[in-house]
């Protein structure tokens, strides 16, 4: 896949600004989704060539050459972004066949897969191969492929159905352009991006991907933990006993797993093998039979067994005897894909779309015939995000974190963020705004952030608030989360810069705003937002909803405002606006007074969640400290009683990012160090990813809790961008107990690198910094001048 501008020397108009494409969408005719089509071209070249092609597809296509998968796509967006991808197909002298499977599942789709019209369309870079492989123009064939039924997982609610492939209905070697049924594709619009300059109908909108191809490589760890025969195919109601395991068949199995041998299962046997992965893993499943007519292969996936589905309860995650394999809430559906053989040989199964988890639950029944199971292999697939920064500290623990809150970033990675892999796969606000922190700190590529702020302020509805999650066909309204998309734009604002791509998101920051001030009630205060308000997953709140959330005035919501307004005014004095600058600060003089003289509690000297002063919690105090509004005189009493009250709520997993940096601003890192207790009880609990909330949680790979990864470069090293796009560095690090720490972290211009000790006298610091970055060094109440290179700093402990 092509990564870059794709009409790189073009000396025409690239394609995203063309208008109309020369080539058009085609269709095989059936329009009830959920199906799965394939389209082919057959042709040939006289001499070696390479073509460039664009290639896009609604719902989802794969591209095949001579039966070699090209690449898969649409990249993820809308209908007013709809992403296409750019490949150079190298072609022998002879015979070629192009060939796509396309499938559209309408309703049985994940919630975050958009669509316009079901259709394929491919079109050359160069028009002179328009007539040869274009769609609309050359002779490109369909048909509808059979086979495929989808049911609803009900468990993983939102991330697509399960899929059944049944191999006697399967149109075998379709990838190859084999078989028959193939009729003239059916022609439809042509391509068309917002250059059209006629009315644009409802129809995708062209444009080029803008992110690179997912990894996708086969993964070969995993164990066999259990083998055994059941007597039912209803497993989730079998519990794992050591006494049923078969220790032999398990050698085998575990060579198959390993790809070291085939396995061949008897005629008239059912198995049930759970395999441990070891790690958490996001993968297209593959399976390679021979023989077996009518027999089943079932493959479940979990993140954890579970020890009283009633109640949702794991326990340790490495454990599996006496537990159960069961999706959460005792819904016995189950989350996976089912193939059916028909007897033939060398019978590849594969899936639409990758599963995800730690464990995997084989089912395997055979009839009158022996089944051979030649290959099983795990195609992990994810975004190539890899940390490109390094960290240690005189506390080994810190490091063994690394890998639990990398593999989980990395999990939710793909061609969007996503909130969890396993359950519903959604983009959402606040978890992304922190996901794209930790980007921010472990590598230069910015691309998935990017995309995501984009998106996100993409989905702006007529009432100026943005969707809570995007993209998503089903909508949802969060308003705290409008907020938080802000602070994004004003993180990458912070990080990255460029400021005419944030010039373009400012039309909807400003929405933003809007919608709230439209919400003030007779007192002055932001009241009864509509939609869900919620904020943190505290035991106490319901539904996450902080008291006075939902019909009335919060104090978090207003103390969230009066920060955002806050950032949409550095962002306008960046960007050269200080008329915008200045009505956001007026706003906040106007909102400041109110909140103090509602939710301010002078005896206990933190502020209040609700008007009547009944609730406070960590949450609206951090809030209030990071906004950098509250008066002087308040700020270190404030801050004492968020440490010493005993009654407050607590931040939980998400919101404790914002705690962390509550902590850094008043130079408390101890107290972050010993917050992470919960995250090392993970790792005794078994842990490979950060989880959602406290236990029992839904979700065992949750990437909003992945943040202290950030904060062990921002806040521990205390390496932040000194102004907009990151041109010069501020280098404030706190080590809290520690007497160690060093670290290399990415920056747009190369990394820079702090290393960190402290004896009972003295700090020392070697610092390096990349050319053409400048900064500070803060430590103790002093500051001294950063240069490019290397220098050493002494300071007193």
């Amino acid at each position: 896949m092509i990564v870059g501008s794709p009409y790189a020397g073009q000396e025409t108009r690239s394609w995203g600004k063309r208008g109309r494409w020369n080539c058009a969408w085609i269709s095989c005719g059936k329009t009830e989704p959920p199906f799965v089509s394939a389209y082919r071209c057959r042709f040939a070249v006289e001499t070696a060539q390479t073509v460039r092609i664009h290639v896009t597809a609604d719902e989802r296509y794969e591209l095949f050459l001579d039966g070699v998968r090209v690449g898969r796509g649409s990249e993820r967006g809308d209908a007013q972004n709809w992403f296409f991808e750019t490949y150079d197909l190298l072609l022998e002298p002879g015979a070629h066949t192009l060939v796509a499977r396309v499938w559209s599942l309408g309703g049985m789709a994940a919630f975050a897969q958009m669509t316009v019209q079901p259709g394929f369309l491919l079109s050359p870079q160069e028009s002179g191969w328009d007539a040869l492989i274009g769609t609309g123009v050359a002779a490109w064939e369909a048909k509808n492929l059979p086979g495929y039924t989808f049911t609803d997982p009900i468990a993983a609610w939102g991330t697509g159905a399960n899929l059944r492939v049944d191999g006697t209905a399967f149109d075998w070697g379709f990838e190859q352009g084999a078989g028959d049924g193939w009729q003239p594709a059916i022609v439809a619009e042509k391509g068309a991006d917002f250059y059209w300059r006629n009315e644009i109908t409802d129809e995708a909108l062209l444009r080029p991907a803008v992110l690179p191809a997912m990894r996708e490589e086969a993964f070969r760890a995993g164990r066999v933990r259990h083998v055994e025969a059941v007597s039912t195919p209803e497993t989730h109601a079998v519990s794992v006993q050591v006494a049923n395991h078969l220790a032999a068949e398990a050698e085998d199995w575990q060579k198959l797993v390993a790809g070291d041998a085939p396995l061949v299962v008897p005629a008239h046997t059912r198995r049930r093998v759970i395999v441990d992965l070891e790690n958490y893993v996001c993968a297209y499943p593959e399976v390679t039979v021979s023989g077996g007519a009518g027999s089943l292969i079932r493959v479940h996936w979990q993140e954890a067994l579970y020890s009283d589905p009633r109640k949702s309860v794991k326990e340790n995650r490495d454990e599996i005897e006496g537990k159960f394999f069961v999706t959460v809430w005792h819904i016995k559906d189950g989350i996976g894909d089912s193939f059916l053989p028909d007897g033939g040989d060398d019978r590849r199964f594969d899936t639409l779309w990758w599963q995800c988890g730690r464990y995997v639950e084989i089912l395997v029944e055979t009839q009158d015939t022996p089944l051979t199971i030649r290959q099983l292999v795990f195609r992990e697939t994810r975004y190539p995000l890899e940390m490109e920064s390094t960290f240690v500290a005189s506390d080994a623990a810190l490091s063994k974190l690394i890998p639990l809150t990398l593999r989980t970033l990395q999990m939710c990675s793909h061609e969007t963020y996503m909130d969890c892999p396993y359950f519903e796969q959604l983009m959402y606000i606040g978890d992304t705004r922190l996901q794209a922190l930790i980007t921010y700190a472990i590598t230069a590529d910015d691309r998935l952030p990017r995309k995501a702020v984009e998106l996100l302020g993409a989905s702006r509805l007529l009432n100026g608030l943005t969707q809570s999650r995007y993209p998503g066909r089903v909508r949802q309204i969060i308003p705290p989360f409008s907020l938080w998309w802000v602070g994004m734009v004003y993180d990458y604002a912070l990080w990255r810069g460029d400021d005419a791509f944030v010039r373009e998101l400012m039309p909807t920051v400003r929405g933003v705003l809007d919608h709230f001030l439209r919400l003030r009630d007779p007192d002055g205060l932001i009241a009864g937002p509509k939609g869900w308000n919620v904020q943190d997953w505290v035991p106490s709140w319901k539904d996450g909803v902080p008291p006075d959330g939902y019909d009335g005035a919060s104090g978090l919501l207003n103390w969230q405002f009066a920060y955002t307004l806050d950032l949409a005014a550095k962002l306008e004095t960046w960007l050269g606006e200080p008329e915008q600058a200045a009505r956001n600060r007026r706003l906040i003089g106007e909102l400041l007074p109110r909140i103090e003289g509602t939710f301010w509690n002078h005896d206990r000297r933190l502020y209040a969640d609700d008007k009547a002063g009944q609730f406070f919690s960590e949450h609206v105090q951090c809030v209030a400290l990071l906004s950098g509004l509250v008066d002087p005189a308040k700020r270190e009493p404030l801050f004492a009683n968020l440490l010493a009250a005993p009654d407050l709520a607590r931040t939980t997993i998400y919101f404790s990012h914002y705690l962390f940096d509550t902590l850094y601003q008043h130079g408390r890192t101890d107290i972050f160090l010993k917050r992470l207790s919960s995250w090392h009880d993970l790792r005794a609990n078994g842990l490979k990813t950060t989880i959602e909330m406290p236990e029992p949680t839904r979700s065992d790979c949750h990437a909003w809790g992945a943040h202290p990864l950030y904060h062990y470069f921002a806040s521990l090293l205390g390496i932040r961008p000194g102004e907009m796009g990151f041109a010069s560095v501020r280098i404030a690090p706190q080590l809290g107990t520690l007497t160690s720490a060093s670290g290399r972290m990415a920056h747009p211009a190369g990394f820079i690198e702090v290393a960190l000790e402290r004896n009972a006298d003295t700090v020392t610091a070697q610092v390096t910094l990349p050319d053409g970055i400048a900064g500070v060094f803060i430590y103790g109440g002093q500051e001294l001048t950063l240069r490019a290179g290397t220098q050493s700093v002494t300071l007193p402990a």
